[in-house]
């Protein structure tokens, strides 16, 4: 089963890096405002901030990469020297703070400011890399760097491609690839690695040549409550649904309550309990059909829209 392949839609492609035959060259940028106006980039940089809930020091990490490889592209219209910096990166953090959706951005940026050809995203984990007899880890390794080629590879849960316990495990091949290419072109793909911060910590210190080759460890915390209602109302928005007063009250003592309990994923989790509370309001419109009359009821733009505070207290985090 191939890795899934990402492209970001909804935005406007950069334009051409070459004029066409018989057009004049563009003129070298000067300033940069010039290259912000070439490659758009910014427009990515408005999209990640107002896309996303919080997360003040990634976004700032980010902008300081479109930086440095703006003023790069400065230093070599004048002729200066500027070699392609290591851009691999390792993001850390709990499930569902934001480290995909980032990752998907930062190809976008690579992309519009020439570091890499095409601007995707190939999304992995060990499954897609490791093979299960001998010769089968390199071929589905390469393979896979093969289609990342041009963009970015996001390696999940980066930390079980090693597992020093077994002995007749095929991950370390599978690292050792990774090492090569990540050195030799880096020019054309970016690594990041992503998974939970103590286990990675671990990864890299029994890894110290992939440790020596991430130049940028960006750490995403976990969301506030006041966030995760924020996030809620942006996908409750984009969905066509609001609470009523009474259900976003109970929304934000559902979170409460659950934020302290086990396996909570962040946005997540936001995402999957307003999925269940869509459920319990369809099913509560959708009526009994004991009723036959009850479903003759004319549903208005209201009713199919709102979910009142019965959807979300029926959750099961409400039970005790």
């Amino acid at each position: 089963m191939n890795a899934p392949t990402y492209a970001i839609p909804g935005s406007p492609a950069p334009p051409p890096a070459s004029a066409p035959a018989g057009a004049e060259a563009p003129a070298a940028p000067r300033t940069v405002a010039d290259v912000l106006r070439a490659s758009q980039v910014e427009a990515v940089l408005e999209e990640l901030e107002r896309d996303l809930v919080g997360l003040a020091p990634v976004k700032q990490r980010i902008r300081d990469v479109a930086a440095l490889l703006v003023i790069d592209k400065l230093r070599l219209a004048l002729g200066l020297q500027a070699q392609a910096p290591s851009l691999h990166m390792c993001f850390t953090g709990n499930p569902g703070t934001g480290k995909t959706t980032v990752a998907l951005r930062m190809a976008q940026i690579l992309h519009r400011l020439g570091y890499v050809r095409k601007g995707h995203l190939v999304a992995v984990t060990r499954d897609d890399l490791v093979g299960q007899y001998i010769g089968h880890t390199a071929p589905k390794t390469r393979e896979v760097l093969q289609r990342a080629m041009g963009g970015v590879l996001f390696i999940d849960e980066a930390y079980y491609l090693y597992r020093p316990e077994n002995e007749r495990d095929y991950g370390q091949e599978a690292i050792e690839i990774l090492l090569q290419v990540m050195e030799n072109q880096r020019d054309d793909l970016v690594v990041i690695l992503a998974g939970y911060k103590d286990r990675m910590d671990t990864f890299f210190k029994s890894n110290p040549g992939m440790s020596s080759r991430i130049a940028h460890h960006l750490d995403f915390p976990d969301y506030a409550a006041v966030e995760l209602m924020a996030i809620g109302d942006r996908m409750l928005a984009a969905m066509a649904y609001r609470f009523t007063s009474e259900a976003r009250a109970a929304f934000d003592e559902y979170l409460a309550r659950r934020m302290a309990q086990p396996h909570f994923a962040n946005a997540r989790s936001v995402r999957n309990a307003l999925d269940r509370a869509r459920l319990r309001q369809a099913s509560r419109l959708f009526g009994d059909a004991a009723d036959p009359a009850a479903r003759e009821r004319v549903l208005d733009e209201t009713a199919l829209t709102t979910l009142g505070e019965s959807d979300i207290r029926a959750s099961r985090v409400f039970a005790d």
